[in-house]
């Protein structure tokens, strides 16, 4: 089966194809106007939406060396996301499948963070744990089955990457947070600065960055105006490992808890190559088969998307054409199919 992804949940837009076994090709069209407003600005978003996501879809099938008739289901992400977004792939999506005859599906965007890993044809042991940290979710799940998912660990707070976001802003680092932190922090002490690492002492998987965050604020406050370069780098430093620790901490503790030997870790946070390291230290100390994601299927990608699709489609899933987009749609939520 040829499966056509669509994803617009915020500012990337982007399509992909797949078949069976893998990616056959993955476009993302990035929105820089946002920079300049240190955050994504809705209404510009929708509006780059409507002017690329029809040649980044002619795009996506030119490098998969298909034509449009070719195409045999069709999957876009309804929700998480931002409503104008959301809607601009969801009426495309529902287009084509209507145009060509094909089914068509809508998919949870944080589901295919999860199947990112299979994207490509990487296909992770079940069951297993997944650490999904983007811009706006930091969740555990423990996955039972394919397509089966039980959150037992959120932020109670902030996401980690609203986090990162923030403490890009405190330092005058620029958006979005996540690379301006990891740049910033190349150079610096990890171990400079203690910043606190919130329920790290309590029996519960959730997180907490708020405290974190605030700690970041005050103390670069105490610095001064105008802090040196390794005066940022040391802060930056410090507070990305807090956050690697406490990821790492309830990670750990929820392969312990349900005698899992398999972890993923996805979302755009995972593009942290700190991160990633320290993962891939841990897991192979303590035998821990972990899946992460090519930096290009960590984002926001229709690649993940169009895999989710496959699986459910392949199912006989389909949704019908009064599916709505879902702004606030939680996992394991029930969709209109």
């Amino acid at each position: 089966m040829i499966v056509l992804g669509i994803e617009t949940s915020c500012d990337e837009t982007s399509a992909a194809v797949v078949d069976d076994s893998r990616l056959l090709s993955n476009i993302i069209a990035t929105q820089s106007i946002h920079e300049a407003y240190g955050g994504v600005v809705p209404e510009f978003a929708s509006r780059a939406h409507l002017r690329n996501l029809l040649p980044v879809i002619r795009y996506a099938l030119e490098q998969a060396g298909i034509g449009l008739p070719e195409v045999q289901g069709c999957a876009v992400t309804y929700g998480p996301g931002l409503a104008g977004s959301l809607l601009v792939g969801l009426g495309v999506c529902k287009g084509l499948a209507l145009s060509l005859g094909i089914p068509w599906i809508g998919i949870n965007h944080l589901e295919g963070h999860i199947v990112a890993p299979a994207a490509d044809g990487v296909h992770p042991a079940y069951p297993h744990i997944s650490l999904i940290v983007s811009g706006g979710h930091t969740l555990l799940v423990w996955v039972e089955k394919p397509l089966v998912y039980h959150i037992v660990g959120r932020s109670i707070d902030d996401a980690a990457g609203e986090a990162f976001d923030k403490v890009a802003k405190v330092l005058g680092l620029g958006y979005p947070g996540g690379p301006a932190v990891q740049k910033a922090a190349e150079g610096g002490d990890p171990l400079a600065i203690d910043f606190p690492r919130a329920l790290l002492d309590r029996d519960s998987l959730d997180f907490s960055f708020s405290g974190l965050k605030t700690a970041v604020l005050y103390y670069a406050q105490s610095q001064g105006a105008e802090k040196t370069r390794e005066q940022t780098a040391d802060i930056a430093s410090s507070f990305q490992q807090a956050v690697i620790d406490i990821l790492a901490h309830k990670a750990f503790a929820a392969l312990k808890k349900f005698d899992c030997h398999t972890l993923i870790v996805a979302g755009g946070v995972a593009r942290n190559l700190a991160l990633r390291r320290r993962f891939d230290r841990d897991c192979q100390e303590q035998g821990i088969t972990l899946h992460i994601p090519p930096l290009e299927l960590c984002t926001d990608n229709a690649g993940m998307i169009a895999r989710a699709g496959l699986m459910r489609l392949s199912r006989g899933e389909r949704s019908n054409f009064d599916l709505d987009c879902v702004p606030n749609l939680a996992l394991g939520s029930i969709p209109n199919h």
